[in-house]
């Protein structure tokens, strides 16, 4: 199998398990007293900057440091250079669950984003229930039906969807409206390189920054953001071609904490040219 196939197993009795403590109609009163939405897309249009996540572990190099982890919600809250923040919802490979999102939400005022292997209505109104104004669509898991179907959803509780890409195929598959499209460098559809659940890597092997030339197949007037292995050295390579760059390992596994990663992240963006002249206009809102 590979890791995909495996996450997506654990992912679907994951399901089954929140469904039997919590139903439908649990849910359904929870979204009416969730937090206000806050707007990921309007987050994301003022300039170039970053979707900081929250993770404790990645199937691709391990666990995160710890005190980073600690101190990732205030820092990216008290940062100039984060637009809004990712929270990993996944427990058997991120070490995340939904509660953690609600309790960052608590904590920050930014827009959250739910990064999880979305398969089902129930996490999506789960997403909503617990605080998240986003949530990630994944191309290589949902076929077009369920990509309409599951955004409509989305936009119906009053979030937005960010979708994934890794492939032109995939860029195909996307809602015609999709405002928010991001291309993730990872290769998920691989048993390489992966550690998996309990091992541990040094260097992340896992992704390919070639990826990121899929953006000129992306319309014009699409809002993107660059997913996965993005640092400070390499920031310059994406900038113009993407509003946002969504960053999690960088920020988490810096042995001189996360708010010094977050400085030589935004050092390295107050040298990027200020206007990004090969982006097309942005998609209204509406």
């Amino acid at each position: 199998m590979t890791i995909l196939e495996e996450i997506l197993k654990e992912v679907q009795e994951a399901i089954l398990s929140a469904k039997a403590r919590r139903p439908m109609s649990e849910l359904r009163a929870m979204q009416s007293d969730a937090p206000p939405v806050v707007s990921f897309f309007e987050a994301l249009t003022s300039s170039f900057g970053l979707i900081a996540e929250v993770k404790k572990k990645s199937p691709s190099v391990g666990p995160m440091r710890l005190q980073n982890f600690e101190e990732a919600p205030l820092a990216y809250e008290e940062s100039d250079i984060v637009r809004a923040i990712s929270v990993l919802t996944n427990f058997a490979y991120f070490g995340m669950s939904i509660e953690c999102l609600r309790d960052i939400r608590k904590m920050v005022s930014k827009s959250i984003l739910r990064k999880e292997f979305i398969l089902d209505e129930y996490q999506i109104r789960e997403a909503r229930a617990f605080g998240a104004d986003a949530i990630l669509l994944m191309a290589n898991v949902l076929d077009a039906s369920r990509l309409r179907g599951f955004y409509d959803l989305t936009r119906e509780l009053g979030m937005e969807a960010l979708f994934e890409v890794h492939t032109a195929e995939e860029i195909e598959l996307l809602p015609p409206d999709a405002k928010i499209i991001g291309i993730n460098s990872r290769k998920f559809k691989t048993d390489r390189g992966f550690v998996g659940k309990s091992g541990i890597s040094e260097k992340d092997f896992t992704v390919d920054m070639g990826v990121f030339q899929l953006n000129e197949k992306l319309p014009r007037d699409r809002l993107r953001v660059a997913e996965s292995g993005i640092s400070p050295a390499n920031i310059q390579q994406i900038f113009g071609a993407f509003h946002a760059a969504l960053i999690g390992t960088s920020l988490l596994r810096e042995e001189r904490g996360v708010r010094a990663s977050l400085e030589e992240f935004r050092k390295a963006i107050s040298l990027l040219p200020k206007k990004q002249s090969e982006i097309g206009s942005l998609p209204d809102e509406r």
